[in-house]
């Protein structure tokens, strides 16, 4: 286990962060942290609520419940969710892009970086006035954002290109060209929305390099993508999301292998629950598990719009349309459940065994009473197939 990081070393605190829309949990009770000078990954399924996580960070959205605290190199700390979203780049110092490029692309490269620094030149031409008379303090910071802005073009691989339209430039290119511009605003936390969508090998390769080269200089990046050849070949720390809840903290080595992660990602085995309870034809049972979500494996209250209780719905107010919310939607709460399941196995058919068995037969046959021998018994089926979808959730 790792020690616990201080304050010192800890450039964002997510503490206990909420984030509903009217009924609908986006985000429920995230907590995590990210190290200075680390790439932190945030990783999950469609509709994990990564992108509504960067929103409430770096202050587009205010988060309904939380603390997002970020800590400065000089020592100063903000509380991001009480900054306006203008002053978050300003004085906080985070930058991020999105998942759609946003370049001006009738611009040049070295154009679109110096927009980038357009508050540094603005205040050293005193809102116009100096820059238009050429002052030498305007002429002094004019040449140093085009220092900068060369710097980046070139850590980016694009200096050869700098006088030519951000249009004009491959989609991959274009990426590349988007997380300079956000360098050159200074941050000390960089914020990346899947900044890999849509590359090829070479340009995954490629952006790679520029994300290690930003890393060296000390700055910070927190990374939201589903390529997971860059997420674990670049990342020092990564934290998974499913429905809004956090499944899985730590190392890129421990996450990869964390059964939950795998379920969020690839699903799990129904345990052929379905094919039994056909095959019994227990119309009581099916019943009495439809009815209601199972109390002891199912998500809390403030879990996610997809993973509360069944009864849970949404009202539309136009249609009247009535959308119930599907149980067992959180496959790494199935992989819990699971575990749990099998952990009390033993325990649970001991007392089947004891308190159900007949004279004239071993109490070991019950809990072993699979779809072909429980049909010749409605009242012997039901215990075993009842105990295993609650094991499923």
């Amino acid at each position: 286990m790792n020690a616990t990081p201080s304050s010192n070393d800890l450039i964002l605190q997510v503490e206990h962060l909420s984030m509903k829309f009217g009924g609908l949990v986006a985000i429920g009770d995230l907590s995590f942290q990210a190290r200075r000078g680390e790439i932190t990954a945030l990783i999950g399924p469609n509709g994990a609520g990564k992108t509504t996580v960067f929103n409430c960070i770096t202050g587009f959205y205010k988060p309904t419940e939380g603390m997002i605290t970020l800590n400065r190199n000089d020592g100063s700390t903000y509380l991001l969710e009480r900054l306006p979203n203008h002053e978050i780049p300003a004085r906080a110092k985070v930058a991020r892009t999105f998942q759609n490029i946003r370049l001006f692309s009738g611009m040049t490269l070295l154009e679109n970086l110096l927009v980038a620094q357009h508050n540094k030149l603005m205040k050293a031409s005193g809102y116009t006035l100096l820059g238009l008379f050429g002052f030498p303090s305007y002429r002094q910071a004019s040449a140093e954002s085009i220092e900068l802005a060369r710097h980046w073009l070139e850590k980016a691989d694009l200096v050869d290109r700098a006088d030519d339209p951000a249009g004009d430039l491959p989609y991959g290119a274009q990426r590349r060209l988007e997380i300079a511009r956000a360098m050159c605003t200074g941050p000390e936390l960089l914020c990346l929305d899947e900044p890999a969508a849509g590359l090829n090998p070479k340009e995954s390769a490629a952006l790679n390099e520029l994300l290690m080269g930003i890393k060296s200089t000390g700055t910070s990046i927190l990374l939201i993508e589903h390529d997971m050849s860059v997420v674990m070949q670049i990342s020092d720390h990564v934290v998974v999301l499913e429905y809004g809840r956090k499944i899985s903290d730590g190392n890129p080595a421990s996450v990869r292998t964390d059964p939950r992660v795998i379920a969020a990602y690839l699903g799990v085995d129904d345990e052929e629950v379905e094919t039994v309870l056909t095959e019994v034809g227990d119309e009581d049972v099916i019943e009495q598990l439809d009815t209601g979500p199972d109390s002891a494996h199912g998500p809390g209250n403030s879990a996610s719009m997809m993973a509360g209780p069944v009864s849970d719905s949404v009202e539309h107010a136009n249609e009247g349309e009535r959308v119930t919310v599907s149980k067992g939607a959180s496959k790494a709460a199935q992989v819990d459940a699971r575990a749990t399941s099998i952990a009390s196995k033993p325990q649970s058919a001991a007392k089947s065994g004891t308190a159900k068995a007949a004279p004239d037969k071993p109490a070991a046959k019950a809990p072993a009473a699979k779809a072909g021998t429980a049909s010749k018994g409605k009242d012997t089926a039901a215990k075993p197939t009842a105990g295993k979808r609650g094991g499923r959730k």
